[in-house]
């Protein structure tokens, strides 16, 4: 697998280069601003800013920001995580010059228009609307902040309808002025360029750009502990009302960070468990042998400090009783019984041949790259991954189902 070239310029900003031989080029900028770096007041303003970014600058208004790569054929997009918010293009390579002058524009020069942010906030307000018509997607938020309640960690990431209505230019700002600072962000590039050419391209667009870093952001996340298990309040269980004609349920805890030595054998047991194959126990026992859903599914989420683990199901309102059961009873089994050797080394190589597939997806792996990169400074290695998933043992997965999966660590959300 071919290696990246790295580079940092003056100004602190690193770039990561992965050369390939495909003629469309993945390429962006990624900042170490979520929404865990809104301070007390600023709730939703790292989202809020992702959108105003796209309606002008200091050199184009929001048309030209559409139509710059878009008339070209090109793709532009973004998108706000816990920690982090991504600014990217899709483009063919000969177009490379066009899409690094506007992204740079757009991430480091954006004005946040008063008159804009009359109109997006708006936009905004109608996204969070859609995303509370849609409980199978806003238990996620309500679940984690129950985990993480009273930490930024917790916050929904769109905020409040309310309070957005409220922000202006300068609370944006000051935001981005706090964060969108070239030695707290990295450009990744992805395709078949030159990486002599892309420092240059880069170099020229970032004149005038320095480092901040007399305004480095108060990590709003400082003091999180990465201890798995409970939280604030501890396990619980909470039952709402939302008048669904469908329950929607999930359970889980706080489990491990990035750098956790059980990381790895975490993610190959919430593979066996709940991952996207139709074989996953969860799946098998409620959905195949039992009827009783759609959907199954558990998730991991590793943080910088901290992390999250939990599994999701959606049945009849009659059912959620009988669903827990049988997910208890799956826990259980890996709590009490160790995987056979065989079962192990079966489910590592179904592990990794779903990374290998997703690895397919280019766009998706530059973006996971260059996240790597901006939070650890690690240039992804897959053979690498590879080789951490064949030295987990039955053991590690045996003391991680110990350490998270207990009846007394998992608290539970109920939706009905």
């Amino acid at each position: 697998m071919a290696t990246y070239n790295t580079y940092t310029l003056a100004n602190g900003l690193r770039i990561i280069h992965k050369p390939s031989v495909a003629e469309v080029v993945y390429c962006g900028y990624q900042i170490a601003a979520g929404t865990r770096d809104e301070l007390p007041g600023e709730e939703g303003m790292a989202h809020f800013c992702e959108h105003l970014t796209f309606k002008g600058t200091e050199h184009r208004n929001a048309i030209q920001i559409i139509n710059g790569l878009e008339q070209l054929g090109g793709d532009l997009n973004a998108f706000t995580n816990k920690e982090d918010t991504t600014f990217y293009s899709a483009i063919q390579k000969e177009h490379i010059a066009k899409a690094i002058s506007l992204l740079t524009d757009m991430v480091f020069h954006s004005t946040y228009p008063q008159h804009e942010i009359d109109k997006e906030v708006e936009v905004i307000c109608d996204e969070i609307e859609s995303y509370n018509d849609s409980p199978a997607e806003l238990i996620y938020d309500e679940f984690e902040n129950m985990l993480f309640e009273g930490h930024p960690l917790g916050h929904n990431i769109l905020g409040n309808a309310d309070q957005l209505r409220t922000y202006k230019t300068a609370d944006a700002l000051r935001f981005v002025k706090r964060n969108y600072r070239p030695d707290n962000a990295i450009f990744f590039v992805y395709g078949n360029v030159d990486f002599k050419r892309v420092i240059r391209l880069v170099s020229s667009a970032m004149v005038g750009v320095s480092s901040s870093t007399s305004m480095a952001s108060s990590s709003s996340g400082a003091g999180c502990s990465s201890t798995p298990g409970r939280f604030g309040q501890g396990a619980r269980e909470i039952t709402k009302d939302i008048g669904s004609h469908q329950a929607h349920v999930m359970l889980g805890t706080r489990s491990y960070d990035i750098h956790h030595p059980l990381r790895i054998p975490l993610y190959l047991l919430n593979n066996i468990l709940g991952g996207p194959s139709m074989n996953a126990r969860l799946n098998l026992a409620l959905r195949e042998r039992n009827g009783l859903v759609y959907t199954v599914e558990s998730t991991m989420v590793s943080y910088s400090d901290t992390g999250m683990w939990s599994i999701y199901f959606g049945c009849d309102p009659h059912d959620v009783r009988k669903c827990l059961r049988l997910v208890r009873r799956e826990l259980d089994k890996v709590m009490q019984k160790p995987l056979s050797d065989n079962a192990l080394q079966k489910a590592k190589q179904q592990l990794k041949g779903q990374i290998a597939i997703a690895c397919d997806n280019r766009e998706q792996f530059a973006l996971d790259f260059g996240k790597s990169f901006l939070h650890y400074g690690w240039e992804k290695n897959v053979e690498k991954l590879f080789d951490s998933i064949d030295k987990v043992t039955v053991d590690d997965v045996l003391k991680v189902a110990n350490e998270l999966f207990a009846a007394d660590k998992l608290s539970t959300l109920i939706f009905k």
